[in-house]
């Protein structure tokens, strides 16, 4: 609410200070809307099969409104994802640098990443499901987004491995794909079990198993000897 009377206009062409911030709060508010809409109607409907027509009738809009934010229904699609992937890359970064350990920094990604699906069961449809749906649309977001994903992943694993808490021999790359991947499955046996638990819960499990893999700690010892972590591993023999 912005407090006006019934029925006041605001020029939003105004050079007035507070008419300028009250036409952008209400372009973003709708904006916003627009985007909270398309997430509902595509996770219902299918991405394929709802229209433009769908998305703007949910969020209490005109059709011709749409166009004045996005080109397309496409475009909705790629600045959703674009903006729920930005906010959790850029505020992990920014949890990141107060955490001690490379345990806490994966364990900090991966509880944002579970919290942020896990909070809307819609929103992760659309990322686990109607995303993959096209391969041009998995291109284009392994490319943007997926990609720094992979990048910050990557960073904390080689600071892990230069602090001697993870292996040197570990392909850090691979690592990073393997723990996305893990997340990623996690998500999507939440959204196609019919029970109802906290996703989020499950970050911790997930961060263990990765670091510390599923072999008992007596039988590894019993099978080989464990390398130094601060030391690269003998390739040869």
């Amino acid at each position: 609410m912005t407090g006006l009377p019934a029925g006041a206009i605001v020029n939003e062409g105004s050079f007035s200070p507070e008419g300028g911030r009250l036409a952008r709060a209400r372009t973003a508010d709708k904006r916003r809307r627009i985007l909270e809409a398309a997430v509902h109607v595509f996770a219902r409907k299918g991405y394929f099969a709802a229209r433009v027509a769908d998305v703007a009738k949910k969020a209490g809009v005109a059709d011709g409104t749409i166009y004045l934010y996005f080109r397309n229904k496409e475009d909705i699609l790629v600045r959703l994802f674009d903006e729920v992937m930005s906010e959790h890359v850029q505020g992990a970064r920014e949890a990141l640098h107060a955490l001690p350990t490379v345990e806490d920094r994966l364990l900090a990604i991966a509880e944002r990443h579970l919290a942020v699906l896990g909070g809307n069961r819609d929103l992760a449809a659309v990322f686990q499901v109607e995303l993959r749906q096209s391969t041009r649309f998995m291109e284009r977001f392994t490319a943007s987004w997926l990609r720094d994903y992979f990048e910050l992943l990557d960073e904390v694993i080689e600071e892990g491995q230069r602090e001697g808490r993870l292996r040197r021999d570990v392909n850090r790359k691979l690592a990073a794909k393997m723990f996305f991947g893990a997340l990623d499955e996690t998500v999507t046996s939440w959204l196609l079990s019919e029970r109802r638990y906290a996703l989020e819960g499950l970050a911790a499990p997930v961060v263990d198993l990765f670091l510390r893999g599923a072999t008992a700690p007596a039988r590894a010892s019993r099978t080989r000897p464990a390398p130094a972590l601060n030391a690269p591993a003998r390739t040869g023999r």
